[in-house]
């Protein structure tokens, strides 16, 4: 280990990721972001080739300062994909070796930010544990754009993450969410693979008390963005239809 310690920085990515069409880099991402991220040559992502991809999409705005295929690229393990970070035991220091030697690192998921709704956040914890500077950079944050252009309580929220998939747990589960959130004011945030899209909106219109608010935020940052936040009741009427291509936040309460 050098005097010196690397600094872990969080990237950011665009939420295009799998969409059909992408989005300029200059829309969602500053300057500063791409100008760190071309600066760095050793990564922690959730997938390598899409994070080569994101380099390259980098460079045609900002010259990388390592050559792409020289790009040192380790992946979390699948299981942190799986069952998420903190239900899972392994050793996120051993991915840090590189900072360990006084090499900056970023950390990229595949969408949005790392360690938010994404893994990673063993890796950042490690690199606390090691006394490391994090830096989180600015960039697109699907959640916190759900939220803000949602008109629901920003003051008080919490991100569920993906509800169950069996039809009796999930309408349990989105009565208990729902009860919480209307007896504390507090927003329910979910989300859920884009081809389930209509099925979760069927659960939930299925399941919300007529009076209760969701907010339906699809294509953040991209072109064909939407959002819209209406009364349960006002959401039959209109009996809506989702694309099964474009990820998809829910937020729902008084």
């Amino acid at each position: 280990m050098t005097d010196r310690l690397g600094t872990l920085y969080l990237v950011p990515a665009p939420l295009d990721f799998h969409c059909e069409s992408q989005v300029s880099l200059a829309w969602v991402l500053p300057l500063h972001t791409m100008q760190v991220a071309a600066g760095l040559s050793h990564w922690v992502c959730e997938n390598a080739k899409s994070a080569r991809a994101l380099l390259k999409r980098i460079d045609a705005h900002h010259p990388l300062s390592t050559a792409l295929q020289a790009q040192n690229m380790l992946e979390l393990p699948r299981e942190v994909h799986k069952k998420g970070d903190h239900a899972t035991a392994w050793d996120a220091k051993a991915l840090l070796q590189a900072a360990m030697q006084g090499h900056d690192i970023g950390l990229l998921s595949e969408a949005g930010m790392p360690a938010v709704a994404d893994p990673g956040a063993s890796l950042v914890r490690a690199a606390h544990d090691l006394g490391m500077p994090v830096v989180p950079l600015v960039g697109p944050c699907a959640l916190v754009l759900a939220l803000a252009a949602s008109g629901l309580n920003g003051q008080s929220f919490a991100f569920v993450g993906y509800v169950a998939q069996d039809t009796a747990q999930r309408s349990a589960q989105l009565m208990a969410l729902e009860k919480l959130a209307l007896q504390s004011g507090q927003t329910q945030i979910v989300i859920e693979t884009p081809y389930r899209n209509a099925a979760i909106m069927s659960a939930l219109l299925a399941t919300l008390k007529d009076n209760t608010r969701l907010a339906v935020c699809s294509g953040l940052t991209l072109p064909q963005m939407h959002i819209q936040s209406l009364r349960v009741s006002d959401w039959k009427r209109l009996n809506p239809n989702l694309d099964k291509h474009i990820p998809v936040v829910f937020a729902f309460g008084p």
